[in-house]
């Protein structure tokens, strides 16, 4: 059984300021994604458990619960990593042809992760479909609903209201914004080669 430990951020607190504050950065890094780095722990001593005792009762609440924590510890690893102090701009490399192929522009695609970002109740993403070997961008609500199946995440957004609340009080859009001012794209592109090497 796996023993999940939270990541530790690759950059200070106050690095992403002014579009991050410290103060969000350190509540959504040290309670909320640690939260689901214990909940997925639990989960899954909670399933070993019930294997070792063959008691299955809790079983189904344990499962939902490793769906869930699990979901919200991976995308938020992948959300740490997707920004940085020295972010921003538009992409490069083959992650940038990779872009312009399968939505036309950077602006096509911007617009269309924007209104994915607007209308989640979770998560914006841009992955690696590795059936149609294209990207897509999915707008996701909580961690998991509105997922593709065997879909690789390359850049996650998380739109969950305590991710901007404190900083932009309900003006979500204004929060996206900021997020491009931050995206690191030698992470998304370093995410996007994994996906390529192992699929194409």
């Amino acid at each position: 059984m796996a023993d999940h430990e939270l990541p530790p951020l690759p950059y200070d607190y106050d690095a992403l300021e002014p579009s991050i504050s410290e103060q969000v950065l350190t509540w959504h890094h040290d309670t909320h994604h640690q939260g689901y780095v214990n909940g997925l722990n639990s989960a899954e001593e909670t399933l070993a458990e019930n294997r070792e005792e063959g008691d299955y009762g809790s079983t189904p609440g344990a499962l939902k619960d490793v769906t869930h924590n699990g979901c919200g510890h991976y995308l938020h690893t992948l959300f740490w990593e997707n920004m940085s102090p020295d972010g921003g701009g538009e992409p490069e490399g083959e992650v940038a042809d990779r872009i312009e192929e399968d939505f036309g522009s950077y602006e096509g695609w911007k617009g269309e992760f924007q209104k994915a970002a607007g209308a989640a109740g979770g998560w914006a993403l841009l992955v690696y479909d590795p059936v149609a070997k294209q990207l897509r961008n999915l707008a996701v609500d909580k961690h998991d609903q509105g997922a593709l199946w065997g879909a690789h995440p390359i850049l996650a957004l998380d739109v969950w209201e305590h991710s901007y609340y404190y900083d932009y009080g309900p003006d979500r859009g204004e929060f996206i914004d900021a997020f491009f001012d931050v995206v690191n794209w030698d992470s998304v592109e370093e995410e996007y080669q994994k996906c390529v090497d192992h699929f194409e």
